[in-house]
């Protein structure tokens, strides 16, 4: 056998002592970023955009379908010209309306097949054709007798608040209270009067510039286009419904009380929308709520409901029991900072959390897109009275917080002893098996002192400790069985805008040489694993087997978390 350092047994000691010391101080890896340490406090204007700024020339600030038409855009749903522009007052088409339809409600079930060769008037080669095709299979826009579609005739605004009434499916408008909406019910036609009834219900409806005027026949320029299908998108839960400090809210026809967020304080504002329903349910459990509604102000990063359905299964459920409440305010804390900020007073670089450890903020100025750690900001600027809430598409889990072991069951008995149950997570994560590279730092006696091809393995028996089988293989296969106490995640490295938790472990055990006189000493090990989601763990290890030789090694691998 052969090694790369041929080192003393003192110095072998000094090292497996210093990977020790090492592993259980605190880990802190950071990448430089720009420090953002005061908050500002200035409330906002009774305005502010509800995303972060979207350059069209034509659409000014205080332009009346800005907060719709921002919100798409930024969503990319809508865009606008090569030249910078808009074109807000413009006509849309019956194919244009179908290529919007299909950006918004590109997932949508179909509902119905079109027939071979599409309509008569739509060429295979058409620009629209896949989007007219989409429109109607999903139940959103039909045809005209003859099996024509007429994609170039503008399409009234009657038609697009039916076409987005069938797409979502409203029905159970009462008709008969058209008249006390519209002061021009009347000239609503026949086959779309229960249709427009059940958009009025829904809130569908945007009329400017009087919102008593329906102007059914009137063709739907692209400004009322973003409008409607902003409010669908709103229906679905998918954007936040228009604060009511917006002037755009008032041209929003109120079929149902709450279909505009009212000015309330941020807690009432999120159970008031149908997209937050998770995040209020946690403020409730946590018992945030009632700080949330005092005076602030305060500034949120609200996950949702999208967004929590992401996380790795059971890990809601977890988070609603008693021993979990510590990590569960922990994480909600982390999306609270102190003061009302807006997107326009973000800048890049960390802001500091109510929890203590700080977000780092990203501003795209190319793509005008906010980001928070890993999360993009989907609707900023949502104003409450005690604060501002920033609509986000992720989660955002502090590095010191390892959620995968919150879809254990709970540990411990009410006597006060340990549950040890083989395979479970432990406080440094979960379980897994793997494999590894050995990279032989000293002694000649086994597969530990060169470089070798190893299995590993994690294997968790209580909340603190694990045992961790490997196999080197090699001339000298050995066998390392050490008893591991398992450390809580540290503050974590970041790699690019993804930050990564940090748990070490230390421990002894038992080393087996494989050979026609199989051989038994004394192994020290020492380490850190990485967990990289809810199904990779990355390991590092230094390991020191005293048999005739004292053999170290160091050990990378990567495992698969079960």
């Amino acid at each position: 056998m052969s090694s790369l350092f041929p080192w003393s047994s003192t110095k072998i000691a000094l090292l497996v002592l210093g990977m020790t010391t090492a592993i259980i101080s605190p880990i802190v890896i950071s990448s430089p970023a720009l420090s953002q340490t005061t908050v500002p406090s200035t409330t906002p204007s009774t305005t502010p955009s509800p995303t972060s700024t979207v350059n069209l020339s034509d659409v000014s600030s205080d332009y009346w379908a800005r907060p719709f038409i921002q919100v798409l855009a930024e969503n990319n749903v809508i865009s606008g010209f090569p030249d910078g522009s808009f074109r807000p007052n413009q006509p849309v088409t019956r194919a244009e309306f179908a290529a919007l339809i299909q950006k918004a409600f590109g997932n949508q079930n179909r509902v119905r097949q079109l027939s071979p060769g599409g309509f008569s008037d739509v060429p295979a080669g058409y620009w629209a054709a896949s989007a007219i095709q989409s429109a109607y299979e999903t139940g959103f826009l039909a045809g005209y007798p003859g099996n024509v579609f007429r994609p170039n005739q503008q399409i009234p605004r009657v038609q697009g608040i039916v076409a987005l009434s069938n797409g979502l499916g409203l029905s159970g408008g009462d008709t008969s209270t058209l008249s006390t909406y519209y002061t021009d019910a009347s000239a609503i036609p026949d086959y779309a009067v229960g249709s427009v009834a059940a958009a009025t219900q829904g809130n569908l409806v945007v009329n400017y510039p009087d919102v008593k005027q329906l102007n059914p026949q009137q063709s739907l320029t692209r400004a009322e286009a973003a409008a409607l299908l902003y409010q669908a998108l709103a229906r679905q839960g998918r954007v936040q419904p228009i604060a009511s400090n917006l002037p755009a809210s008032q041209y929003v026809v109120a079929g149902t009380p709450g279909g505009t967020q009212t000015g309330t304080d941020i807690v009432s504002l999120a159970a008031s929308s149908t997209s937050f329903t998770t995040l209020t349910s946690l403020l409730k459990t946590s018992g945030l709520a009632d700080v949330l509604q005092q005076a602030g102000p305060y500034t949120v990063f609200a996950p949702t409901d999208q967004a929590f359905a992401a996380l790795p299964a059971a890990t809601l459920q977890q988070l609603q029991q008693p021993e979990n409440r510590d990590a569960l305010i922990k994480i909600l804390r982390y999306h609270v900072v102190p003061g009302a900020v807006t997107a326009s007073q973000l800048s890049a670089g960390e802001l500091r959390t109510d929890e203590g450890t700080p977000v780092n903020i990203q501003i795209d100025t190319a793509n005008n897109q906010v980001g928070v750690n890993n999360a993009r900001v989907l609707q900023a600027d949502v104003k409450a009275s005690n604060g501002i809430i920033h609509a986000i598409n992720q989660v955002l889990i502090p590095a010191d917080v390892n959620i995968s072991q919150l879809n254990q069951p709970p540990t411990g008995n009410t006597d006060g002893t340990t549950d040890t149950t083989v395979g479970r997570a432990t406080r440094g994560g979960r379980s897994y098996i793997g494999v590894a590279g050995n990279i032989g730092l000293s002694g000649s006696d086994t597969a530990l002192s060169d470089g070798n091809f190893a299995v590993i393995s994690k294997v968790g028996l209580t909340r603190n400790i694990s045992v961790r089988p490997s196999v080197l293989f090699g001339d000298d296969t050995i066998f390392l069985v050490p008893l591991t106490l398992d450390f809580s995640p540290q503050a974590g490295a970041e790699v690019g805008q993804r930050t990564f938790a940090i748990s070490p472990y230390v421990g002894a055990g038992v080393a087996i040489e494989a050979n026609l006189d199989t051989d038994f000493g004394l192994l020290l090990t020492g380490g850190v694993d990485v967990p990289l989601g809810t199904r990779f763990t990355l390991t590092g290890a230094v390991n020191a087997a005293f048999m005739d030789e004292t053999d170290v090694g160091l050990l990378f691998g990567l495992g698969y978390n079960f």
